[in-house]
């Protein structure tokens, strides 16, 4: 599991899961607290992280820039329990979207002066699946037939002074019609386009990490475009 806070990436992972030929700048084991002269820089690996300490973990991503971070690694026996105690620290929030490919190009959507890619939040009793198709023909007035499922992806943001933590389906899907695409100004969408996969890659340096992070999953699951 990772999740994306304030943009950083902090990934949830057992023992089993941890990649050997990975090498991280700082490693600790068994903090109840961070050292002083704690370094936020770089990769960074807790190993049996206490609930203390990820509560802190979570205060500070969520609180400071941190710009010479890259990641947050959490590895623990017991990750159920872990992502459990984290999952209770915010209200959930679930979401579906889609990359839509035509030929070779890929639809994104230009919303807040990011590039993305269309989704929204479920109506009541939608599937995933369901949500995710409704979202992007609504967003972007384009017919799609869904395919694969890619991924999920987390992220948090702080709503009416809640914590939220939002969890967004990702689907393939091909364009069946996109002969009345329009973006959905309502929703804050200004642009629509299709791109070349290269031409996306330079769209998504003014995005998300998160959606970066959904692109090179689309791409290593070898789903053609």
């Amino acid at each position: 599991m990772r999740i994306f806070v304030n943009d950083k990436p902090m990934e949830l992972i057992g023992y089993d899961e941890l990649d050997p030929a990975k090498s991280y700048d700082y490693i600790f084991s068994n903090l109840e607290e961070f050292p002083a002269d704690m370094e936020w820089a770089d990769d960074i690996l807790f190993h049996e992280p206490s609930q203390d300490l990820i509560i802190r973990l979570l205060y500070l991503l969520r609180t400071r820039k941190m710009k010479e971070l890259d990641s947050i690694t959490l590895v623990t026996k017991d990750k159920k329990a872990m992502k459990n105690f984290i999952k209770s620290r915010f209200v959930i929030i679930k979401a579906a979207g889609g990359i839509v490919s035509k030929k070779n190009k890929i639809l994104m959507i230009y919303r807040l002066g990011k590039w993305d890619f269309p989704k929204g939040k479920f109506d009541k009793g939608e599937t995933p699946a369901e949500c995710a198709k409704r979202e992007v023909e609504e967003e972007t007035n384009v017919k799609v037939k869904l395919g694969v499922h890619i991924c999920n992806t987390w992220h948090t943001y702080t709503q009416n002074r809640k914590s939220i933590l939002k969890k967004t389906y990702w689907f393939a899907m091909d364009s069946v019609n996109d002969a009345g695409m329009k973006p959905q100004e309502e929703e804050g969408i200004e642009e629509i386009l299709w791109l070349s996969e290269g031409d996306a890659k330079t769209a998504l340096i003014n995005s998300y990490p998160s959606m970066r992070y959904l692109f090179k999953q689309y791409l290593k699951n070898h789903i053609k475009i």
